[in-house]
């Protein structure tokens, strides 16, 4: 990304804060609306520019009512009167759009609140706003990206968002293919969808050029859910950016009786949340069935069979907890991940990962839905560096094994791989070994430690030699005070 946006984008942010509008979930929701609100005349910039070359003229967003709604008009009026038509006609008719087919975005507007708190904020920030060079898909998903950046340098709000360079780990390592229905049920800002569509636009550039794929790429592949409705818009057009063109991302506790998925989804890319409790009498009988307890983090997994099809894949981070909590649900989920579905690789990540916001441990779970088993051994793989120091910090740093943890992954079936010892980065565990140990997951279970036995002179030699050393200094000292 230029510098110039990256500026830009800063200045707006700074502008925020100094209005007294410092949540950064608050800050991006606003921009979000700004955005959405010129990406809607520019639709019908485009529109009147097609419609005059071909000589017709096609619906409108914007009908003769709302035309001081558009960006383009009100963006030239003074502080005063911008702040309120924007607030008075722009808003009231964002949300009045809500059942617009034409929009993806548009039913996550009902509830748009309007904040920015002066005239001379707004000015400053649809100025600004409209310096962005936003022409294409890459330069708007980069801007987005930058904004989302802000989140995990804000403080509280930092549990939103997952690092970047993780998410295209497991990406990478899952290989979404053009035919995938791939789900978050705890979405957020949907950087695990975001990363998918990028990784088939990369790598599988060819969908783009049959129809049906192409289709199902922009409306039938990428589904996200969130209970906090800010989120939603903000993972809805954080896609929309990335040109994805209808995203299903949708209000739903994924834990809950409500949510009536299953066996819908192929792919499975997430990092649900694991802190805390939920309510038993509200969460879905299915996953308790399978795990009785209000940890989610083990409902979450069982949640993953539920809505995966047979032969669809799960890519999860999950709490060290996971693999070797001793509780009986901790002991359940395992067990039916390893005996009823075929799980294929444990990667334990180092604590820094999620520094500043938690230095928790944590590992990436894989495994495919069987229903019929197929575990025979497990891939184990000890990170220890990801490219950044594991401080609150978290500068660049050279230790990296990500690039060695995708070749490996990907290698796992030659026999280098699979004769690798127990000493090295990466190592193969039978079930065998794994039902022995009561399922137990955790990487320090099975890695072995080389332990160097050091040779070291006799006590009384050392001591000899110090003594002797001592003597030499006090003679030195001797001849220097004579010389003085």
């Amino acid at each position: 990304m230029e510098q110039e946006t990256k500026s830009i984008i800063d200045r707006i942010w700074t502008n925020f804060w100094e209005g007294g509008v410092t949540n950064p979930l608050t800050v991006i929701e606003q921009i979000t609306y700004l955005l959405f609100i010129k990406g809607l005349d520019d639709i019908d910039i485009a529109h009147e520019k097609s419609d005059h070359m071909l000589g017709i003229k096609t619906k409108r967003i914007f009908d003769e009512k709302h035309q001081e709604c558009r960006w383009s008009i009100f963006k030239n009026y003074p502080a005063e009167k911008m702040y309120r038509i924007v607030g008075e006609d722009v808003f009231p008719f964002i949300k009045s759009l809500s059942n617009n087919k034409n929009s993806g975005y548009a039913k996550y507007m009902d509830d748009a609140i309007f904040i920015i708190p002066t005239p001379i904020m707004l000015q400053r920030v649809v100025t600004a706003i409209d310096k962005l060079k936003m022409k294409d898909r890459d330069t708007k998903g980069d801007v987005y990206e930058y904004l989302l950046s802000k989140l995990s340098t804000a403080g509280t709000n930092g549990q939103f968002r997952t690092p970047r360079h993780i998410i295209r780990m497991m990406v990478e390592l899952m290989k979404p293919t053009p035919e995938d229905i791939i789900v978050d049920p705890a979405a957020g800002s949907a950087g695990f969808l975001v990363e998918a569509g990028e990784y088939l636009r990369n790598n599988r550039n060819d969908l783009f050029l049959t129809e049906n794929l192409k289709e199902h790429f922009n409306n039938t592949m990428f589904y996200g859910f969130d209970m906090d409705r800010t989120m939603l818009r903000i993972g809805a057009m954080n896609l929309m950016q990335h040109g994805i063109e209808n995203p299903n991302i949708s209000y739903k506790d994924s834990l809950s009786e409500d949510n009536e998925d299953n066996s819908k989804y192929t792919l499975v890319l997430a990092n649900p949340p694991f802190k805390g409790s939920i309510d038993s009498e509200r969460t879905s009988k299915d996953l308790l069935n399978v795990t009785k307890t209000k940890k989610t983090e083990l409902l979450f997994l069982a949640l993953f069979l539920r809505i995966l099809r047979i032969g669809g894949r799960a890519a999860s981070i999950v709490p060290d907890g996971v693999l070797f909590g001793s509780s009986n649900a901790h002991k359940a989920i395992r067990k039916e991940i390893i005996e009823k579905h075929k799980l294929e690789a444990i990667i334990s990540m180092p604590s820094g990962v999620f520094k500043p916001y938690a230095g928790v441990s944590t590992a990436i779970m894989i495994f495919t839905k069987t229903g019929d088993g197929g575990t025979d051994k497990v891939w184990f793989y000890d990170m220890t560096a990801d490219g950044f120091s594991l401080d609150d910090q978290r500068q660049p740093v050279k230790e990296n094994d990500i690039p060695d943890i995708i070749k490996r992954f990907n290698n796992r079936n030659s026999k280098e791989e699979q004769e690798r010892k127990r000493t090295e980065k990466s190592f193969f565990v039978s079930k065998e070994e794994i039902i022995e140990n009561d399922y137990d997951l955790s990487i320090n279970k099975y890695k072995e430690i080389i332990v160097e036995k050091k040779e070291y002179e006799d006590p009384k030699v050392i001591l000899k030699r110090v003594i002797d050393m001592e003597s030499e200094l006090q003679q030195k000292l001797k001849e220097l005070e004579g010389i003085l």
